[in-house]
C-alpha cells in the first residue's frame, strides 16, 4: 500500500499540522555575513557556505539573530532550479522532494531583519553520498482508496524504528493535511508504530493528504530514510459503526446514527477474553485460514488450532476479528466460546462483509480485558489529551478543535497478546 514519491505534491501542504519548526534535519551550519554594515545586518544562513556532506532531507534556513525567513531560491550545480515552500511559522524552507546525493547546490536566501529590512544572502552546499545504513517505511493506507470515519494514518517502521531521542526529528516531516481542515497529532505507540488522527473522527467527504518526507533523513543510529512517501485518501460520506455489548451478547451495526442491523454474538471465553475498548478494521478477508502457532499456541496443544474462517474484519495485531463461525451459532447471544474473536453466523458474517470499510469503528463493552495501546489501530482507544501526550513535539494538539473525541467507558487495563 506504500507508495514511491509522486511529483505531484500536497498542495500546500496547507495546516501542516502539530509541527514545531526545525533547521537542517538534524544538521547545524552556521554562515556568518562576509558584507559589512554597508550591506545590511548579519544573515546566518544553514546550511553554511561550502557545507559537504549535508543530508539530502536539508532544509535551508537562519540560524538565530532575529531575521525572518522570507524566501529560498535553491538551484543544483546544473542550473536545474528546486521546488519547495516555507513552513507555516517560516522556520526553514522545506524541498518538495529529497535533494540528489552527492551533488552541489546554491541557495539564494532573502530574510527579514528585526528592523524591516531586506536582507539576501547565497550560500553553497553539497549533500552525502547515498548512505548504506537506510530505514524503510510502511503506510496502511493506499493511494485514492476512501476509508471509514475512524481511519488513522499509520506509519509502521522497519529496521528497528525510531528511538524516543530520535523521534521529534522524524515527525517534524510528517506532513498531513486534510479538507476541509481537521487539525490532528501524532500518537506514537513504539519504537516501529506511530499513528495520526484528529480530535474527533473524520468528518465525511474528508480529503487526506500527506507526504511523509522521510528519504535522506536522519533516523538515528546511523541510519538514514529510506524514501518520501505521498498520500491522496478520502474518508466515505456514510458514517458506520458497530458497537458489540457483552453483556447482551449482541452486536449493533449504525449507519449514520440509526440502526442498520443487530445480530447475536459469541465472545472470548473467560481464559481467551475478546478486548474491550474503540477498535478500528484493518482489514477485510473473505476467505482466510486461522493457525494458533502465528501466535505462539501449537497446533496440537489444548488451545491450538487450525481454522478456514469466511468474512474476517481484523481489530488486533495479535489476530482478534470479527468473522463468520457457523461452529458456534447455538451459543451465539449467550455463551462465550471464542479464542477472543467476535463470533457471528454466516450470513451475518457476510452482511458485515458486505456492509463495513476499513477504517470503521468497532467499539467493545464488557469483557474482562482491556485493548492494549499499540495492538492494531488503537489511536481512538485514547481520550484526546492522552493521545496527543504521545508525540514528540511540544504543544502538539493545542490547535485542534474543542470537542471531544469519543472515549471507551472501560477503564483500560494491562492487554495480553
Amino acid at each position: 500500500m506504500r507508495r514511491q514519491r509522486r511529483a505531484v505534491v500536497v498542495a500546500g501542504l496547507v495546516a501542516v499540522l502539530g509541527l514545531a519548526g526545525c533547521g537542517g534535519a538534524g544538521t547545524r551550519f552556521v554562515n556568518p555575513s562576509r558584507s559589512g554594515a554597508a550591506s545590511g545586518p548579519t544573515l546566518n544562513v544553514n546550511p553554511a557556505d561550502n557545507a559537504t556532506a549535508v543530508p539530502a532531507s536539508v532544509e535551508v534556513g537562519l540560524q538565530g539573530g532575529g531575521d525572518t525567513l522570507v524566501a529560498v531560491d535553491l538551484a543544483d550545480d546544473k542550473g536545474k532550479r528546486v521546488t519547495g515552500k516555507l513552513r507555516d511559522d517560516a522556520s526553514s524552507w522545506v524541498p518538495d522532494d529529497p535533494l540528489d546525493y552527492a551533488t552541489s547546490y546554491t541557495a539564494t536566501v532573502t530574510a527579514r531583519s528585526a528592523a524591516g529590512k531586506s536582507v539576501t544572502r547565497t550560500t553553497k552546499f553539497t549533500t552525502m553520498g547515498r548512505p548504506g545504513n537506510r530505514m524503510d517505511s510502511h503506510l496502511y493506507m493506499a493511494d485514492h482508496a476512501t476509508y471509514g470515519q475512524a481511519m488513522p494514518i499509520v506509519i509502521e517502521f522497519k529496521q528497528g524504528g525510531v528511538a524516543p531521542a530520535d523521534r521529534a526529528g522524524v515527525e517534524r516531516r510528517l506532513f498531513i493535511s486534510s479538507e476541509p481542515a481537521q487539525p490532528g497529532v501524532w500518537h506514537w505507540d513504539s519504537n516501529t508504530q506511530v499513528e495520526y488522527r484528529p480530535k474527533d473522527f473524520w468528518q465525511p467527504g474528508t480529503k487526506i493528504h500527506g507526504r511523509l518526507a522521510l528519504g535522506g533523513l536522519p533516523v538515528g543510529g546511523g541510519r538514514y530514510g529510506q524514501q518520501d512517501i505521498t498520500i491522496d485518501a478520502a474518508i466515505d460520506t456514510v458514517k458506520r459503526v458497530i458497537e458489540v455489548d457483552n453483556a447482551s451478547k449482541q452486536l449493533t451495526a449504525k449507519q449514520d446514527g440509526q440502526v442498520a442491523k443487530t445480530m447475536p454474538v459469541s465472545l472470548g471465553r473467560p481464559e481467551h477474553p475478546s478486548f474491550s475498548g474503540t477498535m478500528t478494521i484493518m482489514e477485510k478477508l473473505d476467505k482466510t485460514t486461522f493457525d494458533s502457532s502465528t501466535y505462539g499456541t501449537p497446533v496440537n496443544s489444548k488451545d491450538g488450532y487450525r481454522t478456514d474462517v469466511q468474512f474476517a474484519e481484523r481489530l488486533s495485531w495479535d489476530g482478534q476479528f470479527i468473522h463468520a463461525a457457523p461452529w458456534s451459532v447455538a451459543d451465539q447471544g449467550h455463551t462465550n466460546v471464542s479464542h477472543g474473536c467476535v463470533n457471528v453466523a454466516l450470513d451475518n458474517g457476510q452482511w458485515i462483509y458486505n456492509w463495513v470499510k476499513v477504517g470503521d469503528p468497532v467499539i467493545v463493552r464488557g469483557t474482562e480485558l482491556h485493548l492494549g495501546q499499540g495492538n492494531g489501530w488503537t489511536a481512538w482507544d485514547l481520550p484526546w489529551d492522552e493521545f496527543v501526550k504521545g508525540s514528540a513535539l511540544p504543544g502538539a494538539g493545542q490547535s485542534a478543535g474543542a470537542t471531544p473525541a469519543p472515549a471507551p467507558s472501560d477503564t483500560p487495563s494491562p492487554s495480553a497478546s
